[in-house]
C-alpha cells in the first residue's frame, strides 16, 4: 500500500530534489508552499501556508497522514538570532509533529543538521557522540531532535533524524555555490596547500537516503549521519570541481598558517576554518542499520554539479 506523504520544504534546494524522487516513488504526496507554486503533477496536492509555524492547520484540510519528511527549515545564515532560528527550526518542527502524532501519523522524517555534533573534531563525528553544537542554527536543530524525541516516547509516532554535512549539488546555496562560480572561473586562489578532510554528501545521495527511510523497519526511531563516504581535502575538493567545469586547476600552494593569518587580519576567521578545518562524519551506523550505501560517488556528485542529471 502506498502512504500518503507530507513533504515540507519542497520548493528549496533539497526540497526540490525530494519531491521528483517522491513522484517516481508513491502515488499520493502533499506539498504545502509558501507561494502560488502548483505542480504540473496530478500526484501532488499543493496546499497554501502563510507561515511554517502553522502548518499544523493543514491537517484540517487532509483526511489522513502516513509519513511526514520535514525538510522546510531557517537557512543557516549569518545575522539571525536565535529566537528566530527557534521560532521556525524548533517550534514550527514540535508544532507539526505534536499534530501529527495526535492525527496518527506513523513516522516522521526531520531533516536536522551535522552542526548539532559540532563544527570540527580530531576524529570523525558518529551518530552515538555527545551533541555540542556551536552555532545558533545548530542549537535550534538539536532543541527540535529533543522535542521530537519527546513526542515520539509519549505518543509513539516513529521519529527518524538525519545530520547532513554541507549539502552540495547543482545550482547549491551558499558556500557550495560560491565554490562553484570560482570553478567556473578558473581565478588563481591562494588555496592549494590545505590538506584538510572533510565530509560532504551529493544531493542525490542525501535524497536516497531520505526515501530509504519512509518505510524500512530499522529507520524508526533512528538518528543517521550521512555523507558521500569519501572524505576530501578542500584543494583536492576544488581540483575536482575546476575539472568538472573543465578547466585545468589554478590553485596556488600557500601555506595554512599565512591563510590563517590573512583571516585573522580581516576578520574572515570563520571562513578560513571552515576552509581548512576538519569536519569527517562516520556513517558507519547508517550503513549497517539499513543495508544503505550511498549510490553515487563523490566524483559523480561532482559532476553533476556542471553537467545535470536527473535520478
Amino acid at each position: 500500500m502506498n502512504p500518503k506523504i507530507l513533504l515540507t520544504g519542497s520548493t528549496g534546494f533539497i526540497g526540490r530534489k525530494t519531491l521528483i524522487r517522491l513522484q517516481s516513488h508513491f502515488v499520493d504526496i502533499i506539498a504545502p508552499v509558501r507561494a502560488s507554486w502548483q505542480s504540473n503533477d496530478s500526484k501532488v496536492s499543493t496546499p497554501f501556508i502563510n507561515d511554517i509555524v502553522n502548518l499544523p492547520q493543514l491537517f484540517d484540510s487532509i483526511k489522513e497522514v502516513d509519513i511526514i519528511i520535514h525538510i522546510a527549515a531557517k537557512a543557516h545564515v549569518a545575522g539571525i538570532s536565535l529566537a528566530e532560528f527557534r521560532h521556525v527550526n524548533t517550534q514550527a518542527t514540535l508544532n507539526l509533529a505534536e499534530e501529527a502524532a495526535r492525527r496518527g501519523v506513523k513516522r516522521f522524517i526531520f531533516l536536522s543538521s551535522i552542526g548539532v555534533n559540532g563544527i570540527s573534531s580530531p576524529k570523525p563525528f558518529t551518530v552515538f557522540d555527545p551533541p555540542s553544537p556551536c552555532e545558533d542554527y545548530a542549537v535550534s536543530k538539536l532543541d527540535a531532535e529533543i522535542g521530537l524525541t519527546k513526542i515520539s516516547a509519549e505518543s509513539g509516532m516513529e521519529v527518524v533524524i538525519i545530520r547532513p554535512p554541507l549539502v552540495y549539488g547543482a545550482d547549491a546555496p551558499g558556500n557550495f555555490g560560491k565554490l562553484t562560480k570560482l570553478a567556473q572561473q578558473n581565478l588563481p586562489l591562494p588555496l592549494g596547500a590545505i590538506h584538510n578532510k572533510r565530509s560532504l554528501v551529493a544531493l542525490d545521495n542525501l535524497v536516497d537516503l531520505i526515501v530509504t527511510c519512509i518505510d524500512h523497519p530499522n529507520a524508526a526511531n533512528q538518528t543517521f549521519l550521512v555523507s558521500d563516504d569519501q572524505d576530501v581535502s578542500t584543494t583536492e575538493l576544488l581540483e575536482l570541481m575546476t575539472r568538472a567545469a573543465g578547466k585545468k586547476p589554478w590553485l596556488l600552494p600557500v601555506p595554512v598558517s599565512w591563510l590563517r593569518l590573512a583571516g585573522k587580519l580581516t576578520g574572515k576567521s570563520a571562513v578560513i576554518d571552515r576552509l581548512c578545518g576538519n569536519l569527517q562524519v562516520d556513517i558507519t551506523h547508517t550503513k549497517e542499520t539499513l543495508g544503505w550505501k550511498p549510490p553515487i560517488t563523490l566524483e559523480e556528485g561532482i559532476a553533476r554539479c556542471f553537467h545535470s542529471v536527473e535520478c
